[in-house]
C-alpha cells in the first residue's frame, strides 16, 4: 500500500466500504466506482464516488425517481412493501426507500431482508403478495433480481409497481435472459443513449466499445459500467494534468474544486465525494417479445419515465397491465 499513490476502486458498496478503513488509514485518495453512500459514516475527505447518486441525501437520490413516478398516480398509492438483501449496499438503499416512503405518507405493509445466500424467492413473494401493497421497492444484487423476479410471475404480483432498486436490470446479458419477463418492471438505471447526458463524445466512446465488446467477451451494448469506468479515469487525468502531480492532498483539493467533462455527463463533486447532483434516472421495460438482445437497443423497450428532463414516455400503471 505504501508504494500505491492513488487508488481507484470498484464494484459496488459491499466492496468499497471494507477497504475505506485501510485507504484512509494510509491517507490516499480514493475514487470508486457504484458505492452507494459508501463514505456517509466515515466522512473521509479524499474520497470521492463515481455513482450517478448524489445531492444531500444519497441514499434517498437512489429511490427517488421510484416515488416520483408513483405518487404522480392517480389514485395516489398508500401501501408499499420494502425487501432486500441482508448485505450494505441493500440497507442504504432501504434507509433511502423508507426516508422517502415517510415523506409521502405511505404505509408499509412489510419490511424485511433475506440472507445473500437466498436461492429461493417464491416465499417471499408470496409474503408480500398476502401483505396486498400497491408498491413493492426491491433492492437486490444481480442473482436475487433474477429470483424475486421469476417468483413474481410465478406467483402473480399484483402490485401497482414493482422493482425500484434492482442491481442487475442494467446489464445486457441480464436483459437478455429475462426478455418478456421484465415487462412493466420500474427500476434505476444510470446511463443510456437515449438521455439527455448521452453526449455525442460519450456516443462515439460507446461505438468504439461496442466494437470490441464481443470478442472481449464482455457486455455487448456497454451502456452500465463502461462509459463510468471510462469517466472516471477522464477525471484522474484531468486532476493529474491540472496538478501536474500525483500528491494526493493536491489531487484531493482538485477534485473537490473543479467542473468534470465526461462520458457519464458533467460532473462536480459534493462534501463527503458525493456528487453535487444525483443523475439517477427511473425507467420502465416493456414491448418486450423475445430474448433478443437488439431489442433493448430501441428506446421503446425502456422509457426513462424521471427526471423530467430525460423523460421519454409516461408509466404504464398498474404493473399487471405493463407486462404484455
Amino acid at each position: 500500500m505504501d508504494k500505491v499513490d492513488l487508488v481507484v476502486s470498484g464494484y459496488a458498496t459491499n466492496m468499497v466500504a471494507p477497504a475505506l478503513p485501510v485507504i484512509m488509514q494510509h491517507n490516499r485518495t480514493f475514487l470508486s466506482l457504484f458505492g452507494l453512500a459508501v463514505n456517509t459514516e466515515f466522512n473521509y475527505p479524499n474520497y470521492f464516488s463515481f455513482t450517478p447518486t448524489g445531492g444531500p441525501q444519497p441514499k434517498q437520490s437512489f429511490s427517488k425517481g421510484f416515488f416520483e413516478v408513483a405518487m404522480q398516480q392517480n389514485p395516489q398509492p398508500k401501501t408499499l412493501a420494502l425487501v432486500g438483501a441482508d448485505a450494505e449496499f441493500p440497507h442504504n438503499a432501504l434507509d433511502g426507500a423508507r426516508a422517502l416512503a415517510k415523506q409521502a405518507g405511505l404505509k408499509v405493509v412489510y419490511d424485511k431482508s433475506y440472507p445473500p445466500s437466498t436461492t429461493d424467492y417464491t416465499p417471499i413473494v408470496r409474503a408480500i403478495q398476502a401483505t396486498e401493497p400497491d408498491l413493492v421497492f426491491v433492492a437486490s444484487y444481480p442473482p436475487d433480481t433474477v429470483g424475486m423476479i421469476r417468483a413474481a410471475h410465478e406467483v402473480g404480483l399484483k402490485a401497482k409497481l414493482f422493482g425500484g432498486g434492482m442491481v442487475g436490470l442494467q446489464s445486457t446479458a441480464i436483459k437478455a435472459q429475462l426478455g418478456p419477463l421484465l415487462n412493466g418492471v420500474v427500476d434505476y438505471d444510470f446511463w443510456l443513449p437515449w438521455a439527455s447526458f448521452a453526449t455525442p463524445e460519450a456516443k462515439a466512446f460507446l461505438k468504439v466499445y461496442q466494437s470490441r465488446a464481443a470478442a472481449a467477451g464482455v457486455d455487448v451494448l456497454g451502456y452500465y459500467i463502461p462509459p463510468f469506468a471510462y469517466a472516471y479515469l477522464q477525471v484522474l487525468q484531468q486532476a493529474v494534468e491540472g496538478t501536474k502531480s500525483l500528491d494526493q492532498d493536491k489531487l484531493a483539493d482538485y477534485l473537490r474544486t473543479h467542473n468534470f467533462k465526461t462520458t457519464a455527463g458533467d460532473i462536480k463533486f459534493a462534501p463527503g465525494g458525493e456528487w453535487a447532483e444525483a443523475q439517477v434516472m427511473e425507467v420502465q421495460f416493456r414491448g418486450l417479445k423475445t430474448n433478443e438482445v437488439s431489442q433493448f437497443t430501441d428506446p421503446n423497450t425502456e422509457v426513462i419515465l424521471w427526471p423530467p428532463k430525460d423523460k421519454t414516455g409516461n408509466v404504464i400503471y398498474p404493473y399487471t397491465e405493463a407486462q404484455h
